[in-house]
């Protein structure tokens, strides 16, 4: 082997001990990009952290695009598992079809609060974010919809209504984050902002059932 040759092989040979790169690379996108967001991202740190030479990372992605929509499709399925994990106290009156979609609501906007720099890469960047296709949804959004489709077996949303019922309830979770995030309730308290989360999810509720 070429003394260049053997070099090079040293130089890309990984740090990491499980010995899958594309994996490392995610994972060190994630980190990367969890304070800083999609700016934050670059092929060159993501390898320097790995303990590759750049040119190792295009043998899993084709581009610093290309890494930025696989870590935003890890970002959403851990921002749906979050999402099914988010518990808050909901009105007692509310039936369990209606407190499933508050908290898949409520547990979308405190994602995007804790998390800013994920939740700009999962859903704030044109690079990352393919076009929705039929049956191949983000995870949070399949989480929206099959909340919305338990209202429609439990009988409270008339089959009717449900078709796209799923876009003004994530317009109005999404745009409420943003303006917790980049808006003029970012410097509110957080008790304030929470309190007015709930109020904006429960209008939405009310405004498609009631």
């Amino acid at each position: 082997m070429p003394r260049s040759t053997a070099a090079r092989a040293d130089r890309d040979r990984p740090t990491y001990h499980h010995g899958n790169l594309r994996e490392a690379l995610i994972t060190a996108g994630l980190e990367l990009t969890r304070t800083g967001g999609p700016d934050a991202l670059s092929l060159r740190d993501a390898t320097r952290r790995v303990g590759v030479s750049p040119n190792a990372a295009y043998r899993h992605f084709a581009d610093r695009e290309a890494l930025l929509a696989a870590i935003a499709a890890r970002i959403q399925q851990g921002m749906a598992e979050r999402m099914r994990g988010f518990t808050s106290p909901a009105p007692a009156h509310l039936t369990p079809a209606r407190a499933a979609l508050r908290a898949v609501g409520l547990g979308y906007i405190a994602f995007a609060r804790r998390e800013p720099g994920w939740f700009e890469v999962a859903f704030g960047n044109a690079d990352a974010v393919p076009a929705v296709e039929p049956g191949a949804m983000p995870p949070p959004l399949a989480m929206l919809v099959s909340a919305l489709d338990g209202l429609v077996a439990w009988g409270e949303l008339d089959a009717a209504a449900r078709p796209g019922a799923e876009w003004p309830c994530w317009s109005a979770v999404h745009g409420f984050a943003l303006l917790a995030l980049t808006g003029p309730l970012r410097g509110l308290p957080a008790t304030d902002v929470d309190a007015a989360a709930e109020r904006t999810v429960d209008a939405i509720i009310a405004g498609l059932l009631d």
